[in-house]
């Protein structure tokens, strides 16, 4: 009973050791992918770095004789740099992505959802960990490509103010709000449907803050992007982008775009990008591409930094749940050295003649380890099958509560799990050990 016991004490030890690590590796895994999945860790974004004042005005601002050299500003992100960049080890691509703003797209049944336009390569987006569900990219001007979310919860224009208006009147109403959610889940079919962006006004110098509307030619969609894994429909709601190529969104810019202050309409340099996405083919290569995109007078910013805060947190997580586990392996101990002592106490008959018959002190001591050792063993190994129970159930419980979130136990911990199982039993064993080898063989004969 008491060896049960000790067993007992070192198999929760240990799979409190391994299942600590695990939940922990597990939590690492699915957050990582998490921040992975929205701040993609392999890719470098590359913007136009402080360049070289240009000469020609005062402070580097630029006079009348300044707009030629302005071109030749190091610091902006012109299309031969793209090419250079492309050409770079260790790209798997490199694309301009221009953030547009936000329209409103109409369909050609006058249904209406405001939507993201982004300016970019669309023969790149498959590079890009994007792939289609209906369609292809194509580099036709009026050719678009919108994603999964921009599919969803397009309305009637008619119905679209009215619950707006419902739900302006009455906040708290949670039939409203239901109704809109729901609503907002509905997918629509719209490859190689006809679209067109409408823009308004909303400049100061509008009358009322409202000015009037401007509306697109139309444009054709030429591609459906899939739903990213582990994004479900409600956030996909949130993220509606519509893909278009330069040249489009050249086009888009000069028929949606409102006069400024001096009544000029605002274009895209041709040839000049704001900023530019890099693909890398592994993290490791990270720091020397932006060492070498920074000689280009570009600025490259990464997201590693997430991933060093996310390593610096779970590492103390994991030795936190360490602790935990020695902590009880400690207390597993004390119960060992009594048992083993009580044993020893028991069979000192046995020590007696065991000495008698030749048995040195060396001999008894490695005997009584190699149980204790024996101990530990069979008490991780237990230990190992309650982790894995442990684990199943934890699973069961979080359900799909977390999705994507799924406990796992990696093969490294158990090895850590049994290493210390058997550590706590043989350091558990060394004062019995002792106290056996060193008994008295006549005497304890003569006692027993």
């Amino acid at each position: 009973m008491v060896t049960g016991l000790c067993m007992t004490g070192i198999s929760i030890g240990c799979a409190a050791i391994i299942v600590a690590l695990s939940v922990g590796q597990s939590a690492q895994v699915y957050v990582t992918n998490e921040v992975n999945r929205n701040f993609k860790m392999d890719e470098i974004t590359v913007t136009p770095g402080g360049g070289l004042p240009s000469p020609g005005g005062k402070g580097g601002g630029g006079g009348s004789g300044s707009g030629v050299n302005s071109n030749l500003d190091p610091g902006k992100l012109t299309f031969q740099k793209l090419k250079i960049i492309q050409g770079l080890k260790h790209v798997v691509a490199a694309a301009p992505f221009e953030d547009n703003g936000y329209r409103q797209m109409i369909t050609v049944d006058n249904k209406i959802a405001d939507i993201q336009v982004i300016a970019t390569d669309l023969r790149m987006l498959n590079k890009f960990d994007k792939s289609f569900k209906q369609g292809g990219a194509s580099d036709i001007p009026g050719m678009v490509v919108l994603n999964y979310g921009a599919t969803l919860g397009l309305i009637d224009i008619e119905t679209r103010q009215n619950i707006f208006d419902r739900m302006n009147s009455d906040p708290f109403n949670q039939e409203v709000s239901s109704q809109y959610n729901n609503l907002m889940l509905i997918p629509s079919e719209m490859y190689r449907q006809q679209v067109q962006l409408q823009a308004q006004d909303y400049s100061a110098s509008a009358p009322n803050g409202t000015g009037p509307t401007k509306l697109s030619s139309p444009l054709q969609v030429g591609g459906i992007l899939a739903n990213p894994p582990g994004t479900s429909d409600d956030r996909a709601t949130y993220e509606k982008v519509m893909y278009v190529s330069l040249e489009t969104a050249a086009q888009l810019q000069h028929e949606l775009s409102f006069t400024d202050a001096n009544g000029t309409v605002p274009s895209l340099e041709e040839g000049k990008y704001n900023s530019v996405t890099v693909k890398v083919d592994s993290v490791d290569n990270i720091k020397p591409l932006e060492a070498l995109i920074q000689k280009l007078s570009l600025s490259a910013n990464d997201n590693l930094y997430q991933q060093e805060q996310l390593k610096e947190q779970f590492d103390t997580i994991k030795m936190a749940a360490l602790g935990i586990g020695v902590f009880i392996l400690v207390i597993a101990s004390i119960s060992i050295i009594v048992a083993m002592t009580m044993s020893t106490h028991q069979r000192r008959r046995q020590i007696g003649i065991m000495k008698v018959l030749g048995a040195n002190m060396g001999q008894i001591r490695n005997m009584f380890i190699t149980e204790a050792a024996l101990l530990g063993l069979l008490g991780g190994l237990l230990g190992v099958l309650f982790s894995y129970l442990i684990v199943m159930a934890l699973n069961k419980l979080v359900g799909t509560a977390g999705e994507g979130l799924s406990f796992f136990i990696p093969l490294t911990t158990l090895p850590i799990g049994l290493s210390f199982a058997i550590m706590t039993g043989v350091l558990s064993g060394i004062y019995p050990a002792i106290s056996a080898s060193r008994t008295d063989a006549l005497t304890a004969i003569k006692r027993d």
